[in-house]
C-alpha cells in the first residue's frame, strides 16, 4: 500500500530535505522515527529536494507499508516522537503508481527579506536595510514569463537533463517592513529560486537594468547573474498534485 505523508519543517539544523552521510537531514530524521513506529525500515521519496537551511511550509512524500496501521494514531506518534522543527500534517492512502515527485504538477516557493532588524525573526528572513525599487522589481519578475532556459539561475555541475522551466506566477508583496517573492513553476533548478532573489534584489538596488536582467537571462551563464541570498529566508509553501 502506498501511503502520502504531508508534513512542513524548520530547515535551519538539516542539510536539507535529502539523506547526506554526515550531516543531519529531514528525510533522514523522518525515516528513522517512521521506520521505529512501524517497526519497519521505512524510505520516504520527497516531492523535491530543499538546500541547507531551507525550509518548508508544506512538504509531500510517500512510502510503501503493506500492514495495517490507523493513520490518526501515526500521525500524533510521529507528531510526539520527531523533534520540534518538523510537524506532520496528515498521511493518505494514494494509488500503487502515486508518486510524490514525479506527479507534483507545480511548486511554489516564497522569499522573506524584512527592512527592520528583528531579534525575533532573524532565522526566518533575510535583514536587508538597503533601500528596495520593489516596483522595478516585480517589471523584472514578469520578464521570467517569456523565458524557459533558465540555465543562468542554477547551480553549476548540477546533474540535470534539461534547464527548462515553466514559470507560472513571481511577484513581489511589501508590507510594512516585510518584504514577500513568490514563485510558482512545474518545477526548479537547484539554487534557482536563492539566484532569481538576488538578481531581482540588484535591479531594485538600481545595479542591474531591465534590459541587462533579459541579457543575464539569455547568457545561460551563472556567472552574469546575481549573488544567492541566504538559505534562510526561502520557503517552500506548496505542492500541487492532480488528485489531491
Amino acid at each position: 500500500m502506498r501511503y502520502f505523508i504531508e508534513f512542513a519543517y524548520n530547515g535551519k539544523n538539516y542539510c536539507g530535505w535529502q539523506y547526506q552521510p554526515h550531516s543531519p537531514s529531514v528525510q533522514e530524521t523522518l525515516n528513522k522515527a517512521i521506520s521505529t513506529l512501524l517497526r519497519q525500515e521505512i524510505d520516504i521519496t520527497g516531492a523535491g529536494r530543499t538546500d541547507t537551511g531551507v525550509h518548508a511550509k508544506q512538504m509531500y512524500g510517500h512510502f510503501d507499508f503493506e500492514e495495517e496501521f490507523t493513520i490518526d494514531s501515526l500521525v500524533h506518534k510521529l507528531n510526539s516522537f520527531l523533534p520540534k522543527d518538523i510537524v506532520i500534517y496528515r498521511i493518505l492512502p494514494v494509488e500503487e503508481d502515486a508518486h510524490a515527485r514525479f506527479d507534483a504538477t507545480s511548486r511554489t516557493y516564497e522569499y522573506h527579506i524584512t527592512t527592520y532588524k528583528d531579534a525575533f525573526d532573524f532565522d526566518g528572513s533575510w535583514y536587508n536595510a538597503k533601500p528596495l525599487d520593489v516596483a522595478k522589481m516585480n517589471e523584472a519578475a514578469k520578464i521570467l514569463f517569456d523565458y524557459t532556459d533558465f540555465k543562468c539561475f542554477s547551480k553549476t555541475n548540477t546533474d540535470v537533463k534539461t534547464y527548462n522551466c515553466d514559470v507560472r506566477e513571481a511577484f513581489w508583496v511589501q508590507n510594512g517592513t516585510k518584504l514577500i517573492f513568490t514563485v510558482t513553476a512545474d518545477r526548479f533548478l537547484r539554487n534557482m529560486v536563492r539566484a532569481i532573489v538576488g538578481t531581482l534584489v540588484n535591479v531594485g538596488l538600481g545595479k542591474v537594468s531591465l534590459d541587462d536582467f533579459r541579457t543575464i537571462i539569455e547568457s545561460r551563464d551563472r556567472g552574469n547573474a546575481g549573488f544567492s541570498v541566504p538559505a534562510h529566508g526561502l520557503y517552500l509553501t506548496k505542492v500541487i498534485y492532480p488528485y489531491l
